[in-house]
């Protein structure tokens, strides 16, 4: 065996680095391979290995942090070794960048290079650093090439619709009936995990899906929805309970309407039936996206009628309150300035719905609907928006072959993105549904009524009347109660006057 010695007569210093780009079972067979056959070429050559630095599932291309190469090139930089073995010289730099770092490390501090597959690379010599180059550049070019071929096959799987990997997205996944294996992350041990068809859309989820975009289009919020997944149990695909950043997530997700998604662009239409029509789902983003939209992100209301009664002593207008009264024996509305005695809150509202439903009866209730938005082509607003995205890819292209300059592609990317703001809105506008639109012409408009929920109600009466609370006459009224209804007025919005 042949042994190298310094003049002291003490072996040769060594180091050995192993890396591999993709660890695809976490298992890290393949830098065991690697670390083997260098700690055979140390044995070979009489060498001391004094350590062994790993970097498992890093890619030395892709521009992450190395933690272990980092950490090599500053022992190295304070004497620790001499002989740095690799199994090839691709995996120790395909950066050119790097590999200049090491060239100028390895001259100042007399390092030589070995490795199992290519021998030894000469650093100190002017052939040698040409050797390493050339080595350098051919291995970034095969990276290159891979990450091209690789980005073309994730862009075709994307438009199929075939799933790469992660969490499974709510609404996508049936079972079909197949097991398959995969590494447990957390134990290292394998497990088998049904597999599923992400082609196809569970069918309670897509209803919810579609649930959810319907309530957002009248006027709901995603508290609303948040609470509604609470009572009814619905979960992430993880299990956990659903936050409001989840049900945004899930009802922006373009997946629901057929879109195609690659590194977060949409680059067409998927091979997969949608959820949700795609002008839905575009009008569903335009709303949430919506800066001027309001959130209240204070306490949930618990009456109907919360800040959207109005105070009608001397012409007031402020928004009514609920607050204790009677000896904190019931809730009442109340003025926030203070002025003026309380109104029974369960009479006031139940008052309003009586009134509401009436005029949902009445036989022209269908005057109460908004007209459809006049000369709106869905059709033609989805095309206008693809060839806006388009042109929006093309110049991203241009740009970054340098075909035009950052201005130009600034000026450019702007206008695209106001024209498509202002397509997306238009979609918003033609596909957004009328509160009133599933109360109008139902069997039992009562019924139909109960089951919006508070939140939906508080929307139609938004849309439908203002109602004021003005001062009631004191005593016993006509009917012999103490309420004063003439002192509750309703100011419609549509459809005339309110029902006798």
């Amino acid at each position: 065996m042949k042994t190298t010695r310094t003049d002291a007569g003490q072996r040769t210093r060594a180091v050995i680095y192993v890396r591999i780009s993709q660890d695809r079972t976490g298992a890290g067979l393949g830098v065991d391979r690697q670390r083997e056959d260098c700690e055979a070429l140390a044995e070979r050559n009489g060498w001391e290995v004094l350590e062994v630095y790993v970097d498992n599932d890093v890619s030395a291309f892709s521009g992450k942090l190395r933690k272990d190469y980092r950490r090599m090139l500053a022992d190295l930089d304070q004497g620790k070794a001499t002989v740095v073995i690799v199994w090839h010289t691709d995996r120790l730099t395909r950066s050119i960048v790097e590999l200049e770092e090491y060239i100028e490390l390895s001259d100042r501090r007399g390092i030589a290079t070995h490795t199992v597959q290519a021998g030894t690379v000469d650093l100190a010599t002017p052939s040698g650093r040409m050797t390493a180059r050339i080595l350098g550049a051919v291995a970034r070019q095969e990276s290159e090439h891979k990450g091209e071929r690789v980005a073309r096959a994730r862009r075709q799987k994307a438009l199929k619709g075939e799933w790469m990997g992660g969490i499974r997205p709510f609404g996508w996944g049936v079972p079909t009936g197949e097991m398959r294996t995969k590494v447990d992350r957390k134990t290292g041990e394998d497990v088998e995990v049904p597999e599923l068809d992400m082609m196809r859309a569970v069918p309670e989820e897509a209803e919810a899906l579609r649930f959810w975009t319907d309530e957002i289009l009248s006027g709901g919020s995603i508290r609303s929805l948040v609470k509604w997944c609470a009572d009814k149990g619905v979960t992430t695909t993880r299990g956990n309970p659903v936050t409001h950043t989840d049900m945004r997530d899930m009802l922006m997700r373009p997946r629901n309407a057929g879109i195609a998604v690659y590194r977060g662009e949409e680059v067409g239409r998927g091979q997969w039936e949608p959820i949700v029509d795609e002008a839905k789902y575009r009008a569903v983003c335009a709303i949430l996206r919506d800066p001027g939209r309001t959130v209240n992100r204070g306490a949930q209301p618990k009456w109907l009628g919360s800040l959207l009664y109005e105070c009608g002593r001397n012409a007031c207008g402020k928004g009514m309150t609920v607050t204790q009264s009677g000896g904190r024996q019931y809730p009442s509305y109340r003025c926030p300035t203070g002025h003026g005695g309380g109104r029974r809150a369960e009479t006031v509202d139940q008052y309003v719905e009586d009134t509401i439903v009436e005029r949902l009866e009445r036989p022209d209730a269908h005057e109460l609907l908004e007209p459809a938005p006049d000369g709106v082509d869905v059709a033609a607003l989805q095309a206008e928006a693809e060839e806006i995205r388009t042109r929006l890819r093309n110049l991203a292209g241009k740009y970054g072959a340098g075909e035009i300059d950052d201005m130009q592609f600034g000026v450019g990317s702007d206008t695209a993105r106001g024209q498509l703001e202002g397509v997306t809105r238009q979609l918003a506008r033609a596909a957004k549904r009328d509160p009133l639109a599933g109360l109008v012409g139902a069997p039992d408009a009562r019924v139909a009524w109960k089951a919006l929920g508070l939140e939906r109600q508080r929307n139609v009466l938004r849309a439908l009347v203002t109602v004021t609370l003005k001062t009631p006459r004191p005593g016993r009224m006509p009917d012999g109660g103490y309420f004063d209804y003439d002192a509750v007025t309703f100011d419609w919005k549509r459809g005339g006057d309110a029902p006798s």
